[in-house]
């Protein structure tokens, strides 16, 4: 049976990493602002469903967010850099291979179960990446010919688990 090839993105990175050393923003809407606090680059699920859109920038928003609450955060990339490498570090041991996509994704190999169901598989990383560095994932099932990620489509079915 032919291995299974999968991406695996982690959720909200930047304010998924805030809320890793600062565990109070759990459930509380929460944007990133990128370079000298120009726009929003990454929102909390929280913050998403109050409509916050990405890269809108900040002078334009900032009255919305302090009505509903909504905790602002300036980029650290020193953080996001470390924590993207514990997250490609500990996904090494999942997977035949490994390549690092961006700051927050990767595409993978691992071999197929016997029945081809990853959910299991799928299940226990979700859990354990959770457990070990705080951070959510989801991971996605590719269908392609070959390896080469720059000839990778971005279809394919997402692995619940």
């Amino acid at each position: 049976m032919a291995d299974a090839l999968v991406l695996i993105d982690a959720n909200n990175f930047y304010a998924s990493c805030e809320q890793v050393f600062d565990p109070a923003l759990l459930g509380r809407p929460l944007v990133v602002l990128s370079n000298n606090d120009g726009c929003v680059v990454s929102r909390s699920s929280e913050a998403r469903r109050l409509g916050i859109g990405m890269g809108r920038p900040y002078f334009q928003i900032a009255d919305q967010l302090a009505r509903h609450g909504v905790v602002v955060r300036s980029s650290n990339y020193a953080l996001y850099g470390d924590m993207s490498q514990r997250l490609m570090s500990s996904l090494e041991a999942w997977l035949t291979e490994l390549e690092v996509y961006s700051i927050d994704e990767a595409f993978g190999r691992l071999p197929r179960p016997r029945d081809g169901d990853l959910s299991a598989w799928a299940r226990e990383l979700r859990v354990t990446i959770r457990r070990n560095l705080g951070l959510p994932i989801a991971i996605r099932t590719i269908r392609t010919a070959g390896w080469r990620p720059h000839r990778w489509r971005r279809s394919g079915e997402w692995v619940h688990g």
